[in-house]
């Protein structure tokens, strides 16, 4: 099936690790032109280089924090200077938290905002005008399960997250007209080396038998029993980017192996 990325210039942040980096793969696979960012230069560009030489495509690393606008600009300033600018962008630089809400301090609550909303925001200020002139094309932002179904202990990631997810439906119907698709994903468990460097962590002391320990995680939340892989979650951002998705326009899909409880 030909999903029309052959040639398209590709923007995807954490792109050197994890989710984002299978996208980048996923993408490649199909044709498309990479502009890799992530905050560590000599890992990024050594990801950039292996996929351009697997996949035939070109594909350049940008070491840049997102979470700033300096880092924005960066990235924005890249996209044009290579590629004339960027067809899809896929924002999905991110983390997990760990706090209470009455013991976070005020500037992780601003870390997490800067990282997770206003990285989205300024980077559809920059790369919106830049797809105007190319035509048209997909901006996706990777959420979270979290932002409509929040886990006890990591408040700031449920807020900032749900947070975003507004914001690509408000986006959405901003840039419609321009032939710009904005949708949002929603994954559930997804084992991305976070998981796993945290679940190693919590069993150090008690046997180090962290594959038990994510199953049980697994077993718990989600109806399907295992954790995606990122190349399985890799493939619907794929598809949302494609012409096969041309009527998905402003919504939010859950990625979660049945882990939503609601409608």
């Amino acid at each position: 099936m030909d999903l029309g990325l052959k040639n398209k210039v590709a923007v995807i942040t954490g792109g050197s690790v994890g989710i984002g980096l299978a996208v980048a793969e996923g993408l490649a696979a199909e044709g498309a032109d990479l502009v890799l960012v992530a905050r560590g230069q000599d890992r990024v560009e050594a990801e950039a280089a292996r996929i351009a030489e697997t996949y035939g495509v070109t594909a350049m690393g940008v070491a840049a924090d997102v979470a700033t606008a300096a880092g924005v600009e960066a990235v924005v300033q890249a996209a044009e200077e290579r590629f004339g600018g960027a067809d899809i962008l896929i924002n999905n630089a991110g983390t997990g938290s760990n706090e209470t809400i009455m013991d976070a301090p005020d500037d992780k609550w601003q870390a997490y905002w800067d990282l997770h909303v206003m990285a989205a925001v300024r980077l559809a200020k920059g790369i919106v005008p830049q797809m105007r002139r190319r035509g048209g094309g997909v901006i996706l932002h990777n959420a979270s399960i979290c932002a409509a179904q929040p886990l006890w202990y990591e408040p700031i990631y449920n807020v900032t997250k749900s947070a975003l997810m507004m914001f690509s439906k408000t986006l959405a119907n901003e840039v419609v007209g321009d032939g710009i698709r904005v949708n949002c994903v929603n994954p559930g468990l997804v084992l991305t080396p976070d998981w796993i460097k945290t679940a190693k962590e919590l069993t150090a002391e008690t046997g180090g038998d962290w594959q038990a320990h994510l199953q049980g995680v697994a077993d718990e939340l989600a109806p399907i029993k295992r954790f995606a892989s990122p190349e399985e979650l890799a493939h619907f951002f794929v598809f949302l980017c494609s012409d096969k998705a041309s009527y998905s326009v402003g919504s939010t899909y859950f990625v979660d192996g049945g882990m939503l409880k609601t409608l």
